[in-house]
């Protein structure tokens, strides 16, 4: 059975929106380490249609001289919650319909290994609320947004979280991985 495992970009209020804002920071290169170890082991990808529709012309031309995620998020089978999107233009990609839990637990079923999700807020946060993730994989940087969406919503039903990794980074960024509880 596999394991959700959500990658944020978020303020320290808990925004989660386009992450332009953290261009200011740069990119530590041990982020890039840690992003990395989420990955591993990660045998599919569940994407929203937005982040989707914004990671396939990023990706879909890199090549792994360019960067060396690109051979994970092309080659790697991605799963597209939509029930809008009508047909999949990157390589390895199925569109699953609308958000369902049960056909988000076929998946996890189906999958051995990890399960990597980025972005795609509107997904996680129904993957919260019905329980489905497993690990949280958060890059929090010093900065307060105000407004804009949130990687809880505030019905989010209770739940407890283990800490597994925290670290800290020159940039000011924390990397905070929990693990459901």
């Amino acid at each position: 059975m596999g394991t959700i495992r959500v990658h944020e970009f978020m303020s320290l209020d808990g925004v989660i929106d386009a992450p332009t804002w953290t261009f200011e920071y740069g990119f530590d290169p041990r982020m890039g380490q840690a992003l990395a170890g989420t990955m591993t082991g990660c045998q599919g990808i569940l994407l929203g249609r937005t982040t989707y529709e914004m990671f396939e012309p990023a990706w879909s031309v890199r090549t792994v001289e360019e960067d060396p995620g690109a051979p994970f998020f092309n080659d790697t089978t991605k799963y597209v919650v939509s029930s809008t999107l009508e047909r999949a233009t990157w390589r390895n990609s199925t569109i699953v319909g609308p958000y369902d839990p049960a056909t988000i637990t076929g998946i996890k079923d189906s999958v051995d290994g990890g399960i990597y999700v980025s972005g795609s807020g509107t997904l996680v946060r129904a993957l919260l609320a019905d329980g489905l993730v497993d690990e949280l994989h958060l890059c929090v940087y010093p900065v307060t947004r105000g407004k804009g969406p949130r990687l809880f919503a505030t019905d989010t039903p209770q739940g407890k979280w283990s800490l597994a990794t925290c670290e800290s980074y020159d940039n000011g960024v924390l990397y905070l991985n929990y693990r459901l509880a």
